[in-house]
């Protein structure tokens, strides 16, 4: 699977073939872009007129007595132009108004789409994410899209055409020396600015990453901030953030000298051009061959010209620039997972609720077994431990039978259906855990619950707080279930995370249960209360237990002891001490050292 990097080649070329995916959103609005079309129409239209209108007033008004005009006429000029000024604003205005619609409707519909994407990615890709970093590209690559839309379509096509308006009139009416001065000046213009930007586009890239790299360090450090408090490491955090900032500081530097060289290019290129279109229009009104009116219409086409051709030098270089935020954007979506349904997936019917692995060999890479020729059969409403020595492979079965992950060999089955031919959505519903590490969302106490259905009654939540023996904990605090638990959780202790954490999974209802090693960060204390409430929860249900305490799982109706990815032995917990083997070793550690440290306390 094609991995989405963190970092870029600067140098690469911008790729145009991006703005094909931006077609289907303008087409889903397209009335809405017709009608801003026709406003910008409108407001080109106006915009071409006022020349003529400045003309014929300064015809007017050169050499002629002011008493002698015809007031009415004079009025009307005056008039005319005004209204032409304001027919370009008011257009203007109404076209980014009417076509506002579209980019914001873009940015929400491609932000969705990103955010569903990611979701589907599989775990593999999730444990090499950088989410800072992430973050920043997408916020980047949607802001991007809505310049790209909003000028691409509204500024590049209608300057050209003004362009080639103006230089038809110039030509028509003036002769080819205006209308040549203007075409090689827009020519020289349009190649400049494309192996200009083109050249400083990588430095957009590197700026892009430096800022990527320091937003991830700073969300990192701040998400790991007891880590860096419990050792004294605020100091050490800080300079590798400056570094990063440092990396963003060079890269902005280099964008910003390598925007002066553009832009004083491309004024040059305009100041030279204007020099010229002047001086030949005084020259030819010093002959008589042209009016003052003329010179004034000359000269403010000049300037209408030349404004807009700024302005597009502007938007070329942001798109640019845009172009280098939404690659980061269409390249993450265009990861493919490597856990998907196939076109034949069905829903999970449960009956029973048994499982099945079926010689069951996996490995994180070709250099890393974990399971070799597992088979295990849980029995409808059985309670099945696995246990063994960390790294044996025991949360690894959790990860396959959720299907975070597909077997090299064998196969998962629940009441014989393969799980690589369900929906995904649909095992997952059917399997409830209670995790290890129970992470909550800065969320208050009941709508963490409530996270395990997010349809359930106020009621019904209440009663999963019950049978997982929080309720007296919430009665204590001062703003009961409505207190907020911090940002992983990190307000509440191990033991009342975990209590969320069953109180969440009850409220699912789900017909089997995994528990993957739920007690093992607690304190003896928090450990009985804990796997009480466990018990209680998996009466009646399909369970799998992972465990490292071997007392939490002495009920199980069967313990299977996985070692090296392999199955040593599987028995009642009675049987495995009979049989002497790899569990009773096991358990004979555990107590040892259970009674140690009773007798140290």
């Amino acid at each position: 699977m094609k991995h989405f990097s963190q970092e870029t080649d600067p140098t690469a070329k911008t790729n145009w073939r991006l703005i094909k995916h931006l077609i289907p959103y303008l087409l889903e609005s397209r009335y809405r872009v017709l009608l801003a079309l026709v406003c910008l129409i409108l407001a080109k239209g106006a915009i071409i007129f006022i020349p003529f209108l400045l003309k014929q007033l300064v015809d007017s008004l050169d050499g002629v007595q002011t008493e002698q005009l015809v007031p009415g006429l004079l009025i009307g000029l005056v008039l005319a132009y005004g209204a032409a000024r304001f027919a370009n604003v008011f257009f203007g205005e109404l076209r980014d108004t009417i076509f506002g619609r579209v980019t914001e409707r873009a940015m929400r519909r491609i932000g969705l789409q990103v955010f569903r994407h990611v979701h589907a990615l599989d775990l593999d890709y999730h444990l090499n994410r950088r989410t800072g970093g992430l973050a920043r590209d997408i916020e980047r690559g949607t802001s991007g899209v809505s310049f790209l839309m909003r000028f691409f379509v509204f500024n590049i096509a209608p300057t050209l055409f003004e362009i080639s308006v103006v230089v038809g009139i110039l030509l028509f009416n003036y002769g080819p020396g205006f209308a040549l001065i203007t075409v090689v000046a827009v020519i020289l213009y349009g190649i400049f600015s494309l192996y200009a930007t083109q050249w400083r586009t990588q430095f957009v890239r590197e700026m892009n990453d430096a800022d990527s790299a320091s937003n991830t360090r700073a969300v990192d450090s701040l998400l790991n901030f007891e880590t860096v408090k419990y050792f004294t490491n605020e100091e050490f955090e800080a300079r590798r953030y400056d570094r990063e900032l440092q990396r963003w500081e060079m890269a902005r530097r280099k964008n910003r000298l390598s925007l002066f060289g553009l832009n004083g290019g491309q004024a040059l290129i305009i100041a030279v051009s204007q020099t010229a279109m002047v001086g030949l229009a005084a020259w030819q009104v010093h002959q008589g061959l042209l009016s003052l009116g003329d010179f004034i219409l000359i000269n403010q086409f000049m300037i209408q010209l030349f404004l807009p051709l700024g302005f597009l030098g502007f938007v070329f270089r942001e798109i640019k620039g845009s172009m280098a935020n939404i690659e980061k954007l269409f390249e993450l979506m265009a990861v493919n997972p490597k856990v998907v349904d196939s076109p034949e997936a069905k829903d999970l019917l449960i009956d029973r609720g048994s499982i099945r692995f079926r010689d069951v060999n996996f490995g994180y890479d070709s250099q890393r077994q974990v399971l070799e020729g597992v088979n295990l059969d849980i029995g409808p409403r059985e309670k099945v431990a696995v246990v063994g020595a960390s790294g044996s492979g025991k949360s690894t079965l959790v990860k396959l039978l959720f299907r975070f992950y597909d077997p090299d060999k064998g196969s998962i089955e629940i009441d014989g259906q393969d799980v690589r031919k369900l929906t995904q959505a649909s095992l997952r519903r059917a399997i409830g855990i209670v995790p290890q590490d129970t992470v909550l969302f800065n969320d208050s106490i009941v709508e963490n619950v409530r996270y395990g259905n997010p349809q359930a009654s106020d009621d019904e939540v209440s009663e999963a707080i019950r049978l997982a023996h929080l309720d007296t904990f919430i009665a204590a605090l001062p703003q009961g279930g409505e207190t907020l638990v911090g940002e992983r959780g990190l307000k509440l202790s191990g033991g009342e995370k975990q209590r969320v954490s069953i109180a969440r999974t009850i409220l699912k209802r789900p017909p089997i249960m995994v528990f993957d090693e739920a007690t093992s960060s607690l304190d003896s204390h928090s450990e009985r209360a804990i796997v009480g409430a466990l018990q209680e929860i998996s009466e009646g249900h399909t369970s799998l237990v992972i465990a490292h305490r071997l007392s939490t799982v002495v009920d199980a109706d069967r313990i299977i002891v996985l070692d090296k990815g392999c199955v040593k032995e599987s028995g009642s917990h009675e049987e495995l001490l009979l049989a002497k083997g790899a569990y009773a070793e096991l358990w004979q550690a555990q107590q040892k050292r259970e009674n140690q440290n009773n007798s140290s306390v």
